[in-house]
């Protein structure tokens, strides 16, 4: 069985270690150019390792590009992996493999389709999700599905340790698929479009603090877009302030304005927001040489 590879963040490396461990490596693995690593806040390179074990790279900037789907194409893959690629697989690209282009959807589908699933998963304060491998098609995220794992979602749950729980279930899902497919007779199963929801694209700046929101959305939305994400972030004498790690204070001592410090010591402050104390216990910011009570953030 022939198999190409398409991806270029951690969860990639992740997968094609599993199948690289499985004893089905793929004849190919396809990734981005070096210079365009910024288009993924988690980019990892995965030329060492497909170089180490003697797959050939192929790194392109647009998968979809007529020269791109030729390398491929020539490749002759029974499969087509794709998992980590932010570019949505055009219909020239399928037909290199059709019915056999296999994704990775880091949600329980068909809940939460589409973009910035890790982050919306904590900001929508999801208790139950999972991962899906699944049949790509023409729709977004709609193809029928081949495994899937769920998992819960920890009340502290952070972007990270998110991820991390994703990657354990994906590289269970790709064990599990290559042995179906090996078999000639994969099941897939077809998704309940009624059940259906929708993650729309999060940009850098969705990251930004709104202090009169409740301290408790604040701590949401700091744990949904931290490492390795960019980060939520205010600002501090009109400076960047980046935070990565806080919690909702139980305290109700302070009368102050929205996004005041009220109380600063090593190691933490608390700031005062549209509902409730939060009490920040990391961050960072250039040129920011200390945190000073009664500062207001944000302005």
């Amino acid at each position: 069985m022939k198999i190409a590879f398409v991806g270029a963040v951690e969860g990639s490396l992740r997968a094609l270690q599993a199948m690289i461990d499985a004893g089905v490596p793929p004849s190919l693995v396809v990734t981005l150019k070096a210079e365009l690593s910024q288009r993924h806040s988690d980019f990892v390179d995965l030329e060492p390792v497909a170089r180490e074990h003697g797959i050939p790279v192929l790194r392109l900037r647009n998968v979809n590009d007529a020269e791109s789907i030729e390398a491929i194409r020539d490749a002759a893959p029974d499969y087509v992996f794709v998992v980590g690629w932010s570019q949505i697989c055009g219909p020239e690209f399928m037909q290199i493999a059709p019915g056999r282009m296999i994704g990775y959807h880091p949600a329980a589908l068909p809940r939460l389709r589409g973009r910035a699933t890790l982050p919306w998963t904590i900001l929508n304060d999801e208790k139950i999700t999972g991962g899906s491998l699944f049949r790509i098609d023409e729709g977004v995220d709609t193809g029928d599905i081949l495994e899937q794992r769920f998992f819960h979602v920890a009340p502290r749950e952070t972007a990270r340790t998110l991820y991390d729980k994703h990657m354990l279930a994906l590289q269970s899902m790709i064990r599990a698929a290559l042995s179906s497919i090996a078999t000639g007779d994969p099941v897939f199963t077809k998704q309940d479009d009624s059940c259906a929801t929708y993650g729309a694209r999060r940009r850098p700046e969705d990251g930004r603090i709104d202090w009169s929101a409740s301290a408790q959305e604040i701590d949401r939305l700091i744990r949904a877009v931290s490492k390795p994400y960019p980060g939520a972030f205010s600002t501090y004498n009109g400076k960047r302030l980046v935070i990565w790690r806080a919690e909702c204070a139980n305290r109700h001592d302070h009368y102050a304005s929205t996004g005041q410090i009220v109380e600063v010591h090593d190691g933490w402050f608390d700031i005062m927001t549209g509902n409730g104390i939060l009490r920040v216990h990391e961050w960072e910011g250039e040129d920011i040489p200390s945190i000073k009570n009664h500062e207001v953030l944000g302005q």
